[in-house]
């Protein structure tokens, strides 16, 4: 994704995808949203081996979702961050799916991960809402727009 300039196609919404869903992708973006950055951290959480892991970050890196920085000057060890670009969309994702298994899991050895608002301090919920109405938007109250009703690109303009 990053060698592809400004210039977004749908392939990258494909890209992305292939990316997340390949074994271990989602999970480490997962494990460095909720704050294990460090490469031995990112291990122990997952039960990965070194080489996969360090191929899957050096991947994640090069896709533009991961970036790195050294935080020892006398090792080569890194810590692992998301980029701006990866939170606009790895964190909706990783809420809407860690909520969804939240809700849906089954047993009691269910681990919740609150979340805060950072513009506010306030613990939340997210959700999708509506952008004309502010309603909350169910998945069955979601289908695509038929030739003439207009889509999200005509709204968005005049929001």
């Amino acid at each position: 994704m990053s060698d592809h300039g400004d210039r977004v196609t749908f392939q990258h919404g494909q890209e992305f995808l292939a990316a997340i869903s390949e074994r271990w992708n989602y999970q480490i973006l997962r494990e460095v949203f909720f704050g294990a950055g460090r490469f031995g951290e990112l291990r122990r959480a997952l039960g990965i081996s070194a080489n996969i892991l360090t191929a899957r970050l050096n991947s994640l890196t090069e896709l533009g979702l991961l970036t790195k920085r050294a935080y020892r000057p006398d090792k080569p060890w890194y810590e692992y961050a998301l980029t701006d670009s990866a939170r606009e969309l790895v964190v909706p994702a990783i809420a809407a799916v860690t909520r969804w298994a939240e809700t849906h899991a089954t047993g009691t050895d269910i681990t919740h991960h609150p979340l805060v608002h950072t513009t506010c301090g306030s613990p939340t919920n997210p959700y999708l809402a509506c952008s004309s109405c502010h309603q909350p938007v169910e998945a069955s109250a979601l289908r695509p727009a038929s030739a003439g009703e207009g889509g999200a690109g005509e709204g968005a303009a005049a929001g």
